[in-house]
């Protein structure tokens, strides 16, 4: 399927909406967290809004990577964002 110049002047309206949108929800995403360098699996959790178990099964399963800080696992402010814009 081609498109011509007015189909793309008729698609303008929408890709504006959806880049809007797609920037606010990032913005919403980077909100939740604060300027901390890391988050305990738990408190990552948290802001997530998932049991630790979910946040658990998802660096088990390499979606997300955390580090071994003493005996707490702590997931960098970047990597949670990265995560949450895979999801």
């Amino acid at each position: 399927m081609r498109l011509d110049a007015r189909d793309i002047d008729d698609l303008k309206p929408l890709i504006t909406a959806v880049v809007r949108a797609t920037i606010a929800e990032i913005k919403a995403d980077e909100a939740k967290l604060d300027d901390r360098l890391g988050y305990p699996e738990a408190e990552a959790a948290a802001l997530y809004g998932v049991p630790k178990h979910v946040l658990r099964d998802a660096r088990l399963d390499g979606k997300i990577h955390g580090r071994l800080l003493g005996k707490k696992i702590i997931y960098s402010r970047g990597e949670l964002l990265r995560f949450l814009g895979d999801r």
